[in-house]
């Protein structure tokens, strides 16, 4: 048995903390998440480093920031030659998997992980290229609209059903196969899509919540710039839903999310079934929020906080049970894995990071005053980056075109009263302001994004055009190594597949 912990991240798709028990929602069933973090670790202050899932991903994955590795949106390719934290952990002598999304866009569809169980659910190539060169011409094809309002219900399948049901699968399946290699360690993603929209749940999810019971939107319409050309982009500012369309919506939302949390449950429950439980930190999060009608807005691609904070618990051997304030994001979760993995001597790092170690405040540490989370967005629903700073009691955002923003999330949680042209709070303000001037150069960033979608549009053109290559990961799998086939002894694979193992299991094998 190995001295280094195994570990399992589990990832959800669009989930807001917000809308759980976990993190105090009166109505959301999240036994399993309330479970995890009655033995770890929760954080109350984590953020994504961008509202939208393939830069939250990419950073997730580098460690870096999204303007960093120009992991721009939605199909910006994340470059081969960034290094992850899953290259890192395999050059500690960690075995390293993903099942599930990632949506990683270009021909590398590995990034280090040594294997990958499933394909992705969202194509890899550019075809999602948003257009800055035209920004009042509004997506449609591919783009988010109000359907998924006005549609929401129940189904007995669908797409995002079928992958995660594949996910959970080829995750447990995993997990007891490498419950027979205790002399390594590993480390696992299992990345789901629910709770993302479309906002259809399976009947028997859908039924744990009384329509009755429903919270409606409570706070009043987002008017700032972005949130307008948000609204205008996602059709919310045309179309109108009822309060019975914004309720089921809601519902579907709190069905997939306990959705969610039952495999949640199923994947500790294999760790408990293969004796790996207490040789395992599982990190539970997600890529970004929903803001689910809250400031009359549906989906992410917001700096408002149903859009960019994200769950965090992370629970194992040793991490302390307790909550932290401490604010932090994706990029954190590298340095955290090295500490855990690799304490004190960390693999010779290919770049420069830009998260920190949670490793200590995991481990009961008060929090660091000086903590931030940094956030941007780059994507579709903007035609300049916006940034943002949260730390301590402040968050602030800021975009070339748009007023300054500066909230007191201790006195003001709903991000209701904009104290950037306060006078009170204007050397505050003007410090956030230097301090974003010297993190980054918007206009170059400005310039990089479209020269970076120009490009990619020009190559979806030339790839649409003539036989259709396509970079989607094709999971390997030989058929013929797989159960019990003629060049095998039967009696030995029923020994070696069965865990716990049988007395002599080992040297028939």
């Amino acid at each position: 048995m190995t001295s280094r912990p195994n570990i399992v991240v589990i990832m959800a798709d669009q989930l807001a903390p917000q809308f759980t028990a976990t993190y105090g929602h009166p109505i959301v069933q999240t036994p399993h998440l309330d479970e995890l973090a009655a033995r770890g670790m929760r954080f109350d202050a984590a953020y994504t480093n961008s509202p939208l899932c393939a830069p939250a991903r990419f950073a997730f994955m580098a460690g870096q920031l999204v303007t960093r590795i120009k992991a721009y949106d939605n199909a910006a390719e994340f470059p081969a030659s960034v290094p992850t934290f899953a290259h890192y952990l395999r050059q500690a002598g960690y075995r390293t998997c993903l099942t599930g999304k990632m949506h990683f866009v270009g021909p590398d569809q590995l990034h280090g992980f040594e294997e990958r169980l499933t394909t992705d659910v969202y194509p890899s190539d550019h075809a999602w290229t948003p257009n800055w060169d035209e920004p009042d011409e509004r997506i449609d094809k591919w783009y988010h609209n109000m359907d998924s309002v006005k549609e929401a219900g129940t189904a007995a399948t669908t797409f995002q059903l079928d992958f995660d049901e594949e996910v959970a699968f080829t995750a447990k399946r995993r997990i007891f196969e490498y419950a027979k290699y205790r002399d390594t360690p590993f480390a696992m993603v299992v990345s789901f899509i629910h709770p993302h929209d479309p906002y259809v749940a399976r009947p028997e999810f859908w039924q744990r919540y009384d329509a009755e019971t429903i919270d409606l939107p409570t706070s009043p319409v987002a008017d700032d710039p972005h949130s307008r050309r948000l609204a205008a982009a996602i059709e919310a500012a045309d179309v109108s839903v009822s309060d019975e369309q914004i309720a089921n919506a809601r519902r579907a939302y709190y069905a997939n999310t306990t959705y969610i949390d039952a495999k949640i449950g199923e994947i500790v429950q294999t760790l408990h079934e293969a004796e790996l439980v207490d040789d395992t930190i599982v990190v539970f999060t997600s890529d970004h929020g929903d803001l689910l009608g809250e400031r009359g807005l549906w989906y992410k691609m917001s700096t408002l906080d149903h859009s960019m904070r994200i769950p965090l618990v992370l629970a194992g051997p040793g991490i302390r049970h307790g909550s932290s304030s401490e604010p932090c994001s994706l990029v954190d979760i590298l340095p955290t894995m090295l500490d855990w993995a690799t304490p004190g001597a960390w693999p010779t790092l290919g770049a420069e990071l830009d998260g920190r170690s949670l490793a200590a405040a995991a481990s009961g540490a008060d929090a660091d005053p000086e903590a931030s989370a940094l956030g941007e967005f780059c994507g579709e629903g903007s035609a300049h980056p916006i940034f943002m700073i949260r730390r301590g009691r402040w968050k602030y955002v800021q975009c070339d075109i748009d007023p300054p923003m500066l909230f007191d999330m201790q006195e003001d949680p709903g991000e209701l009263t904009n104290r950037a042209a306060d006078p009170a709070y204007a050397t505050i303000e003007a410090n956030f302001a230097a301090e974003v001037g010297e993190r980054w150069d918007s206009a170059a960033i400005r310039t990089d994004v479209l020269a970076s979608q120009r490009m990619r549009r020009a190559i979806h053109a030339a790839m649409s055009v003539g036989r259709r290559v396509d970079w989607d990961y094709q999971p390997r799998r030989d058929a013929s190594e797989e159960y019990v086939r003629n060049h095998m002894d039967w009696t030995v694979a029923a020994a070696t597949t069965r865990f716990p193992p049988i007395d002599g299991a080992a040297a028939r094998s």
